[in-house]
């Protein structure tokens, strides 16, 4: 009988994780890197100078990289979609009418 051989999937259901970046603060990163690419080339073409526009993009990406993994850190996976659902919630119900409570809808 031949000895059977089975891989063994370790880190099914784990976030995806670069850098100490979880989840979706990647696709932030990324969106936000390439908006400052696209300043910067901008600048560029209205003629800015290099020693100023370089710096100052530099400095905004490591702030931005920074502010990124500053909420990776503090919300995870999903916690930074949490707290801006909770946001959306209401803080009270108010009702009228007793009518929904005495004759509610058959639908």
């Amino acid at each position: 009988m031949a000895n059977s051989i089975y891989s063994i999937n370790k880190g099914v259901n784990q976030p995806i994780m670069f850098k100490g970046f979880k989840a979706q603060y990647i696709t932030y990163l990324a969106i936000g890197l390439v908006a400052l690419l696209l300043l910067f080339a901008i600048m560029h073409f209205f003629g800015m100078p290099s020693y100023l526009s370089v710096p100052g993009v530099l400095i905004a990406g490591l702030f931005w990289v920074r502010y990124i993994h500053l909420l990776s850190n503090r919300y995870g996976q999903f916690g930074l979609l949490k707290k801006l659902a909770i946001t959306r919630m209401p803080n009270s119900l108010h009702i009228d009418s007793r009518r929904v409570f005495i004759r509610p809808n058959k639908s």
